[in-house]
């Protein structure tokens, strides 16, 4: 029983502490940048009481929307990458594993390189938001008609990797036979980023992302039953078909959209979750799934801080930050636990 009360107290801490963590970086994401802005500004901004034209065009068309994409996107990686982590019962599975990201790509590549623009005059930044959705959703659509016939997690998992392999072959071919220009287009996209974020756009992913979040809570239970293994989910009266299809929808749709959006974004799927046990020492996902939404917007956001703060003006990809800071922590995370455990 005082075990219990101890455990209840380091959740209710660390939740508390990634509240507190996610108000700071809203609030530095906001303020920090090539034009410094105090916190006494930004509120004054948000009032609609400033009378600074400059920072009243900084604050609400770049770094807000920007800031939220961030938060949004993050949460969303986060939550894919703990939901197919528990359903293959893997701990190295991210959200791209499926061939998700490598469908986008393909479809981007095919827009970008070889100069498909579907009717359109120009390449605009919506057909390219729209191709690296469609291709996102095919591949997700592929994946789910196999999730129901394929019996094997394993099996579904290896079709997924061929899929997405078969994507980047293609894509590598498209690349090689592109003239320089378009690969140049083609590459700044792959990296990944959150910049160029409109209003509009912010709505669409939070009206995508906030429900679909909102569903995986309802799952909770099942995801836990299927910690313990198939058998034991069915004798629990999970549907597996039905568990299937529903998470791999869910992680899917998560991921598609922030990589449509924003390009591909690495580490975060795969880690966060991975933080968020050691930090909260459980596998109840009703712990887990919360931990991992304000974990991985955290994250996402200072990581996003950093890409365009180092070496400013020049903005970093957003993918290299993420690796570069975050597999140093899990590894030191990793062995810590090790250690402690011996």
């Amino acid at each position: 029983m005082e075990l219990e009360k101890i455990r209840s107290a380091r959740v209710r801490g660390i939740m508390l502490l990634f509240i507190c963590l996610l108000g700071i970086a809203l609030i530095i994401n906001i303020s920090w940048g090539s034009i410094k802005i105090d916190v006494q500004e930004i509120i004054a901004v948000l009032k609609g009481q400033s009378e600074n034209v400059v920072h009243n065009s900084v604050i609400w068309k770049i770094r807000l929307p920007r800031t939220l994409a961030a938060l949004l996107g993050g949460a969303a990686l986060a939550v894919a990458g703990l939901l197919l982590q528990v359903f293959f019962r893997n701990p190295i599975v991210e959200p791209f594993v499926l061939g998700i990201s490598s469908g986008a790509t393909l479809m981007v590549g095919l827009v970008i390189l070889a100069g498909f623009s579907f009717g359109m005059e120009s390449i605009s930044p919506y057909l390219i938001i729209v191709s690296a959705l469609a291709g996102a959703i095919l591949v997700m659509c592929i994946v789910l008609l196999l999730s129901l016939k394929v019996r094997s997690i394993v099996t579904l998992l290896v079709i997924g990797l061929m899929v997405g392999y078969s994507c980047s072959a293609v894509t590598s071919i498209l690349t090689a036979l592109a003239d320089r220009d378009r690969v140049h287009g083609f590459v700044i996209w792959s990296m990944g980023s959150f910049s160029n974020y409109t209003w509009d756009q912010v709505a669409i992913v939070a009206a995508v992302i906030i429900p679909f979040l909102a569903a995986t809570f309802l799952i909770c239970k099942p995801l836990n039953a299927f910690l313990m293994g198939e058998e034991y989910a069915k004798s629990m009266g999970v549907n597996i078909k039905l568990f299937r299809f529903v998470v791999v929808a869910l992680a899917s749709v998560l991921a598609a959209i922030v990589t449509a959006f924003t390009g591909p974004v690495s580490f975060i799927g795969m880690a966060i979750p991975h933080i968020c046990r050691i930090l909260f020492q459980a596998a109840d996902n009703r712990i887990l799934i919360p931990g991992t939404i304000l974990g991985g917007a955290v994250i996402t956001s200072l990581c996003d801080l950093a890409a365009r703060m180092l070496i400013s003006p020049i903005e970093l990809p957003i993918s290299a930050i993420t690796s570069i800071f975050g597999a140093p922590i899990i590894v030191f995370m990793l062995l810590k636990r090790r250690t402690d455990m011996q």
